[in-house]
């Protein structure tokens, strides 16, 4: 851990003081999901908005923190013995998301710049969306509340991105580095646990 962030510490003192400095703010879609660990669950995705913004610094390999907005959740239904009505609930994350990036520019034509990157990404949920439970013949007290999800989480994400001129787009895919869920989370009385996966492209713009 110490010689990775010597090593980050490394190329950031690098890119600061012989590479390139970008900053600018960003908008984009998102599409989440919650993964959770039984096959009972029917998951599906769920769309919102992203906005934030971020800082390059470098050329050919360069460093990306980005502050952004965003929520993350699903809508999921399982059936339960006895009741031909599946019971479904909403789930809503709405979190600071602070991703930092290591990036590699593949391409460099004039106005058009290719790059890969990667990295891990640190979320601070602001606020828990937990939909009540509907469906017939169930008890409440069985299934997800707000309290059940943690305050913050880690994620790792890859993607790749094209810069034109002052627009930047990037396509991205965050995976689950630790659980969304506290320890022993009942639900219709089994244990789960859950993580939360998520495609996002971004359009930004370098100000500076």
């Amino acid at each position: 851990m110490k010689k990775l962030t010597l090593l980050l510490i490394t190329v950031l003192m690098t890119t600061v003081m012989y590479g390139q400095f970008h900053i600018g703010p960003q908008i984009g879609y998102t599409s989440s999901k919650l993964s959770y660990n039984t096959t009972d669950i029917q998951n599906s995705m769920q769309s919102n908005m992203v906005v934030g913004v971020f800082m390059r610094l470098g050329k050919k390999i360069y460093l990306q923190p980005e502050l952004n907005y965003l929520t993350q959740g699903s809508v999921f239904r399982t059936p339960t013995l006895g009741n031909t009505n599946p019971v479904e609930q909403t789930v809503k994350l709405k979190s600071i998301q602070v991703p930092l990036s290591l990036g590699f520019q593949l391409l460099d034509i004039k106005v058009v710049k290719l790059r890969i990157f990667g990295g891990a990404t640190a979320n601070f949920v602001i606020n828990k969306d937990v939909s009540p439970v509907t469906g017939s013949g169930v008890n409440p007290a069985d299934y997800l509340t707000a309290n059940n999800f943690k305050n913050s989480n880690f994620q790792y994400q890859v993607g790749a991105g094209v810069d034109v001129f002052m627009l930047t787009l990037d396509i991205k895919y965050y995976g689950p580095l630790d659980k969304l869920t506290n320890g022993g989370v009942k639900f219709d009385g089994k244990t789960i646990d859950a993580g939360s996966s998520v495609f996002m492209v971004t359009l930004g713009w370098k100000i500076l």
